[in-house]
């Protein structure tokens, strides 16, 4: 037993069981029963209600719930137990037992407090009402909302399961810089800081493809990391500046065996999480199951767009296309860029999918590979799941020359103001002169897989600390 001074706080303290292992060992007692049985548990104080010379108390721990029943005449220091704050951690040794009126419980004979609850903790039963103090205070939220609790554990089990897949498959799980010297891997504006002994300007990686292809060419043939990458841009349900992707670089593959990589590792984490590839996602039912459709994205910028253009298309028509629709039109912006514009603002939106969107314009796909059929596009696919991008996946390009012709292009849009445009990389290009060998790449946003998977719909449910505006007063 144990008041609130910190004197009599254990240094240690050791459970012999958890809430889930009793309901499922002692689910079947009957009302009144007695085990004889004693354990012990840890846990928070969730709720307590005083009877009189009885007092009753739900503990939580990591797996569960389970009840505390106290007596005056059994439980020492009864006084102190029923003086706990909501919030208080507590170990608890006693009997399970079924009370008379069916909850399965540890009857109290001896307790201690861990750790005083000094700020109120919220009731369990009504949890916390405000968004902001939801995931300012994930400490809290985590025992009150059952339902983050779900989203981390499901979390959780996807990287295991994601691991253990690719693991099956034959790929290696590196780890690459998170500082890079220049920006690259994707069109994104890059967090930037200095390293004081180089003297020099880092930047906080925004993709780590550039480095898993150096790893392809230095003979590694299956590789993936699981990335925390570093973008600086906006808020919202879809986006935050720093978030978890899965990257993957298969040797002697193209962007079609990737489709197929990403549809069945999908389909498999559906039935490993939730029992099923059938699922709600925002109250609208998703089937995830294989093969998911595929189509280009001239095909359903026309079906769902009501425009067919193409590359040919004067770019008067395109510029016009775009301001109908309120597009930000800028002069270095070429065909392909408008194009994609386009299908951003009135078609991506509207695509449910799963669906795999295929054959993107060269001028927006810098690092993938020309496509064998239609002069202009590269064989790039996103695959698209209730309107958002779930993945970017290519053929990977592979010769030097014509990169280095990518990022010069690159640059001119840079100069010309697009900020996000990459830049030269010069070991980049040194690498791919030593050989890359036919490649299919893939990323994976994390984030807005478990999204899916856990059917919420702002990205913040799912990272424990999201990035927040700072505290006001």
């Amino acid at each position: 037993m144990s008041g609130p001074d910190d004197d009599t706080t254990p240094y240690r303290f050791e459970p012999t069981t958890t809430a889930a292992a009793l309901h499922d060992e002692y689910g079947g007692l009957d009302d009144g029963a007695e085990t004889g049985v004693e354990v012990t548990i840890a846990g928070r104080l969730m709720l307590r209600r005083d009877q009189g010379r009885l007092a009753f108390g739900v503990l939580q721990d990591s797996t569960g719930r389970i009840q505390l029943f106290a007596a005056e005449a059994t439980t020492p220091d009864f006084e102190g137990f029923t003086g706990l704050h909501l919030g208080d951690w507590v170990g608890v040794t006693g009997e399970v037992i079924r009370t008379r009126r069916g909850e399965l419980s540890v009857r109290v004979g001896s307790w201690v407090r861990l750790a005083e609850a000094r700020r109120p903790f919220p009731d369990k039963w009504h949890g916390i009402t405000d968004p902001d103090t939801r995931y300012r205070q994930r400490y809290v939220d985590l025992w009150v909302t059952d339902d983050a609790r779900r989203l981390f554990v499901l979390r959780s089990r996807a990287l295991s399961l994601i691991r253990r897949w690719l693991e099956e498959r034959g790929f290696i799980e590196v780890e690459t810089p998170v500082f890079h010297p220049i920006p690259g891997g994707a069109a994104a504006r890059p967090f930037t800081t200095h390293h004081n002994a180089l003297d020099l300007e880092v930047y906080l990686r925004i993709a780590p493809e550039l480095y898993l292809k150096r790893l392809t060419v230095g003979g590694f043939e299956r590789v993936f990391e699981i990335a925390r990458v570093f973008r600086n841009e906006g808020l919202s349900t879809r986006h935050n500046p720093e978030f978890t992707m899965l990257e993957l670089y298969q040797a002697y593959a193209d962007y079609g065996d990737i489709m197929v990589l990403v549809e069945e590792l999908v389909a498999h984490l559906a039935v490993e999480l939730l029992g099923t590839t059938s699922l709600a996602y925002d109250g609208r039912d998703m089937d995830l199951s294989t093969p998911w459709r595929r189509a280009s994205l001239l095909e359903l910028l026309e079906e769902h767009g009501g425009l067919r253009v193409d590359l040919d298309t004067p770019r008067e028509d395109l510029v016009r296309y775009c301001e109908e629709r309120d597009i930000t039109v800028e002069d270095h912006h070429g065909p392909g860029k408008l194009i994609l514009e386009l299908y951003e603002k009135t078609t991506e939106p509207e695509l449910w999918g799963p669906i795999f969107v295929t054959d993107y314009p060269k001028e927006v796909s810098p690092l993938a590979r020309d496509h064998r059929s239609l002069p202009g596009f590269v064989e790039r696919f996103e695959g698209i799941v209730a309107g958002r991008e779930l993945c970017n996946a290519f053929t990977e390009l592979l010769d030097p020359d014509e990169q280095r012709a990518r990022f010069g292009a690159q640059e001119a849009d840079r100069a010309a103001g697009d900020d996000e445009a990459m830049v030269v990389d010069e070991d980049y290009l040194r690498a791919l002169e030593y050989g890359l060998p036919p490649t299919g790449g893939l990323g994976i946003g994390i984030d807005r897989l478990i999204m899916l998977l856990g059917d919420t719909q702002a990205i913040r449910d799912v990272i424990l600390f999201p990035t927040m505006r700072p505290e006001q007063g």
